[in-house]
Order: structure tokens, then sequence, then C-alpha cells
């Protein structure tokens, strides 16, 4: 048996520190084999650096995975052409910068785990149909795994349920991303796809997903332009681990993380 874990939007250095912290502290009978987390907010809130990268990395990260707002830093896209461990959407254009799948072995018994980062296009930016994009990435990394994590990083919740029925069977787990809300849908699907609409934040607590709220609250009363900070505060780390059957690829049972991480 493989035990992933899924870690929702990491934002900020508060998202960063939380999962280090959370990593670090989990007991040696909950310990995962393999750590994906999102991290297309990890720096500043918005976006991904190459530090950033590599702090998430030192922390147990095994692969990171984006979005929307991967381009926010201009410095990301070479960084992306020399790395396969932290993903940018698969059915962004073939011509954007780095890779969208990936498969690393886990870091003690080797066995290879095949991860997706594909992005919906309800309510978000222009991209190919992430169902084909996802057929054909999922194809090309279960001639590699049989373990397959799907991040399925979007908006509208229909849209994820949907990529979750239409890989069931297919692939080990889809979890879904972006909206910084977990979802409490947790379950594995019939064909033996583990799934959660949304695995949350990694990030403060006191916030709205993790901004300051009295900003947000600013821009909805007063719809000019408002500057988006980072809130202060304990941590919230969100997301979930998945058991699966090494050799079949079938999860066996899914479970949500909600833990608080003091300051």
């Amino acid at each position: 048996m493989v035990r992933l874990l899924f870690l929702g939007d990491v934002v900020g250095r508060p998202g960063r520190r939380g999962v280090a912290a959370y990593l670090r502290a989990l007991p040696t009978k909950e310990r995962p084999d393999f750590v994906v987390a999102n991290g297309e907010n990890a720096s500043g809130g918005k976006g991904i650096d190459p530090e950033t990268a590599e702090e998430l990395q030192d922390a147990g990260v095994d692969v990171i995975t984006t979005g929307n707002h991967v381009w926010q830093k201009r410095e990301i896209g070479p960084y992306l052409q020399e790395t396969e461990r932290v993903l940018r959407p698969v059915n962004m254009a073939p011509e954007a910068p780095g890779v969208g799948m990936t498969v690393r072995p886990t870091r003690q018994r080797g066995i290879p785990v095949g991860v997706v980062n594909v992005i919906g296009r309800v309510f978000m930016g222009p991209v190919d149909c992430p169902f084909r994009a996802a057929t054909a990435a999922v194809d090309a990394v279960r001639a590699r795994a049989a373990v397959v994590l799907v991040d399925m990083h979007g908006e509208a919740t229909s849209e994820k349920c949907a990529m979750g029925r239409y890989l069931d069977g297919r692939v080990s787990a889809v979890i879904g991303s972006h909206t910084h809300i977990q979802t409490a849908d947790e379950g594995v699907l019939p064909g033996g796809t583990a799934y959660l609409t949304d695995a949350g934040m990694c990030g403060p607590e006191d916030s709205i997903l993790g901004v300051r709220s009295d900003r947000v609250i600013e821009r909805f009363l007063t719809q000019l332009p408002t500057r988006f900070d980072v809130a202060a505060g304990p941590v919230i780390v969100q997301g979930a681990f998945v058991d699966v059957d090494e050799t079949s690829g079938r999860a066996a049972a899914i479970r949500r993380v909600r833990e608080r991480i003091p300051t």
C-alpha cells in the first residue's frame, strides 16, 4: 500500500511554514510515502518562484502543482524548463514552459507515482479541453506508473466532479484545488478512484482565502483596486491522505486533513 498526501493551495510564507511544521510533526505511522502540494500561491500569496519551490521541496513535498497563477512570477518560466517536480497545467498552450505531468519515485521504496496537473475552463481563462488533455496525460503516465494522482485545478464544483467521474477507474485519485475552501465530499468512487472536490488551503486561518480580511472586504465595498496582503496568525493545513494499492492503482481509502498550526 502507498500512502499519498495532497495538500491544498499553499498561501505565502505562512502557508510554507505551516506545511513544513506539519510534515515534521507527523508521527511515523502517519507519514506519507509521497507528498503533492499545490503551490501556485506560495510566493507572496500569488504565484510561485524558484526559491519558494525549493523551500517546499526541502520541507518534504515531492511534486508541486500549480494553476492559473503559475505565471505571476516571471522567473518561474526558466525554472520550469529545468525541473519536472514543479508542474503547470497540462492543458495550457504546448509552447508554455514546463510540463503538466511527471512520474517520480517514492523516497523510501522507489515506487513510481504519476502526477497530472490539469486546469478547468469554467470561470477560468482560455485553455484546451481539460478532459481530453487529462486522457492523453493519464495514458502516458500510466505506461510508467500504476499509482496516479490528478490535481484538478478549477472553480466550478460541477467541472471537478465531472473530472472525477470521467477518470474513475483510470487513476488513483482526483483531488481539486483553487478555491481554498475544503469540501466534505471525500470518498472512493465505484471504479476505485479517490475523490475530493477541493482540498482547501495551507495558509492563515483568520483570513479570507489566506488574505487579510479587511483588504478583501474593502474591495467588495468599494469595488476599487486594493492590495491583497497575506494574513498573519495561526495557519491551517488542509488536504487529504489517500491509501492506494501499489499494484492495481486502486484507492483503498481517503481521509481529509485539517490541522491547525500555532504561530
